[in-house]
């Protein structure tokens, strides 16, 4: 009997223990509810990764859970959401409901007096990209006469394409949250209020020496962008031909304009708006201004082509007879010169630019929030600065393709024909030269950074006896360079950095991100290349002999790479320098001199940029 009220005495205690921990649950979901809703945004708890950055004080979301928005899908901190600014969407929302209501009465008339069966889209509607369309930098325009919708032929790349800009860690945040939460909403103030107050009408201003262009070539294709009956008029074989002129053109429109959008938004916001240093936007935007005078003077001459091949009476029927004079102009010459310094200056700094973007949109709040409310606009949803920085690296490299399908449809008899094959080996010419400039320059400021981190006492002995010391590598030109394996007379392997230079090839070994010259056995870590000999290794596919015969007893090296086609090339690079290298004594003393200003007046020039 007992034992039987003990045990209901303790059923009773367990069902009032589970009546409190479902009111206790009742309260806490009552409590996040309430929590969850705050300045219109509606939030929701997700479990985040470590590499999550807080929209509200950018510092990363260590715990696992967070909160998102609903609404416009931002990510914070749970203690973060009394300083976040009001949901943008909501705000969105309530002005387009204001509008509606101000204008229906507008709307309808216009409705009212529209042609039966037309599919023309409002000048106000504003178009998803998820379709694969690019939405359209100018609404307003709308599509010729209701047909196809605006699509680009310029391949604009969006972030999702962007493969390994993105990859970097962000870098760990110095000011406390609280700092950060206190001085966010003030510092970007005026940043705010420039774009919620309609970045759309900014643009509309800056690119309004655009706008007629980007309506003249609106629609898909130059068969689209005339008029039916002119169209039925053509033959097949000029009507391909005029719509690759047609795109040509149109992606030079495009083109000049994302050099606009860098040039007269972002520039001239970081520089006004945000008071950066003009040579840290110059490192961001290197050679624009060249850039953008090249390409506005060629895109006027190929509108003015255009204009003087309308029709009589007609503003949109044209059929252009020669266009490969204005490309041999463009890519000859001084243009040409000027073409491939430009390209050479800004591809070669692509990467700097990219890194100091992701340095600035990491530690720097107001240009993180600047730029995420410029690209936030809807008008510049795919051109942010990086996708603007690649496009314009891309650009150079389009010309061939187009001009190789001008050329395949063009006839042999035809007077362009000439012109055009001749533009096709210039742009080709000049794309080779600028990829050349910038391997030299990516060799350049890799070797410079490895002189800076040699150690300055470390020296070596050559064959002829003559000291080699970090001097003598600045006057010399890299070729190749990496990380290989040496075995030494015990069998043991040594890991070894080697250099090829224009006349030696360089063993270094680092220690403590200290470069300094090795002892190889006795052996010299210097070997110039002439009579020196690479082989390969029987049976081993990743093993080669280094045999110097410039001393009067010859000398091997053993050396292991990581891979066949590593050895491989090691082995055919040594093989063309070795023919081609200059003797040791045309490297005197003066000629060292020399090139050692010559390296701190580039290096000063760069820094100065």
């Amino acid at each position: 009997m007992t034992s039987r009220l003990r045990n209901e005495r303790l059923r009773e205690i367990s069902l009032k223990n589970k009546e409190k921990d479902k009111m206790k649950e009742r309260e806490k979901e009552a409590k996040e509810r309430e929590t969850r809703v705050a300045n219109g945004h509606l939030f929701n708890c997700i479990t985040v990764s470590g590499n999550t950055l807080c929209y509200v004080c950018n510092k990363s979301i260590i715990t696992r859970e967070a909160f998102i928005c609903t609404t416009c899908s931002v990510t914070i901190h749970k203690t973060c959401k009394d300083a976040l600014p009001s949901c943008i969407k909501v705000k969105q929302k309530q002005l387009k409901a204001a509008q509606a209501r101000n204008s229906s009465a507008l709307h309808n008339v216009a409705f009212r007096t529209k042609v039966p069966g037309s599919r023309e889209r409002p000048s106000s509607a504003v178009f998803a990209s998820d379709s694969g369309r690019q939405t359209p930098l100018f609404p307003q325009l709308g599509s010729r006469r209701g047909r196809t919708p605006f699509h680009s032929l310029s391949k604009s790349v969006s972030t999702n394409n962007i493969g390994n800009l993105n990859d970097d860690t962000p870098f760990r945040r110095i000011l406390s949250q609280s700092t950060d939460s206190l001085n966010m909403r003030n510092r970007t103030l005026s940043v705010e209020s420039l774009i919620d107050e309609g970045a759309s009408s900014v643009y509309t201003q800056l690119m309004g020496d655009l706008e007629t262009d980007e309506k003249d070539f609106a629609a898909d294709s130059w068969s689209l962008a005339v008029d039916s009956s002119f169209l039925q008029t053509q033959r097949k074989d000029v009507i391909k031909r005029q719509d690759v002129i047609y795109e040509l053109i149109q992606t030079e429109v495009h083109h000049v304009r994302t050099l606009k959008i860098m040039s007269e938004i972002f520039r001239k916001g970081m520089l006004e708006d945000l008071q950066m240093d003009p040579l840290t936007v110059q490192t961001l935007f290197p050679s624009l201004d060249e850039l953008v005078s090249l390409h506005v003077h060629f895109l006027s001459e190929l509108l003015t082509r255009r204009k003087h091949s309308l029709q009589p009476g007609s503003t949109n029927n044209f059929v252009i007879q020669r266009l490969g004079d204005l490309l041999v102009n463009q890519f000859s010459g001084t243009s040409g010169e000027e073409m491939r310094r430009a390209y050479t200056e800004f591809c070669s700094r692509h990467t700097k630019a990219v890194k100091l973007y992701k340095e600035l949109f990491t530690r720097d709040k107001r240009f993180q929030q600047f730029v995420r409310r410029m690209t936030r606009s809807s008008v510049l949803r795919r051109h942010g600065v990086q996708e603007c920085i690649l496009l314009v690296t891309q650009r150079i490299t389009k010309y061939p393709v187009i001009l190789t399908r001008l050329l395949h449809i063009t006839k042999a008899n035809d007077q362009d024909q000439e012109d055009l094959a001749r533009a096709l080996t210039l742009v080709k010419e000049l794309i080779t030269r600028v990829d050349q400039d910038v391997h030299d320059s990516e060799k350049r400021s890799r070797l410079q950074e490895i002189c800076s981190r040699f150690d300055s006492r470390s020296l070596t002995i050559m064959h002829s006896g003559r000291e080699f010391r970090r001097e003598d590598l600045l006057c010399r030109k890299l070729v190749h360079d990496g990380f290989v394996l040496w075995k030494n007379a015990t069998g043991r392997f040594k890991d070894i950095q080697v250099l090829l230079l224009t006349d030696v090839l360089v063993f270094l070994q680092e220690k403590d991100q200290r470069y300094s010259f090795p002892g190889l056995d006795s052996k010299p870590a210097v070997l110039s290349l002439q009579k020196l000999i690479a082989r390969d290794i029987a049976n081993q596919e990743k093993g080669m002999f280094l045999i110097s015969a410039a001393a009067p007893t010859p000398e091997m090296y053993e050396i292991h790479t990581g891979s066949r086609e590593d050895r491989n090339t090691w082995i055919r690079l040594i093989e063309q320098c070795s023919r081609v290298c200059p003797k040791m004594e045309d490297f005197s003393k003066e000629m060292e001199t020399k090139a050692m200003l010559s390296e701190l007046k580039d290096e000063m020039e760069q820094r100065d940029r």
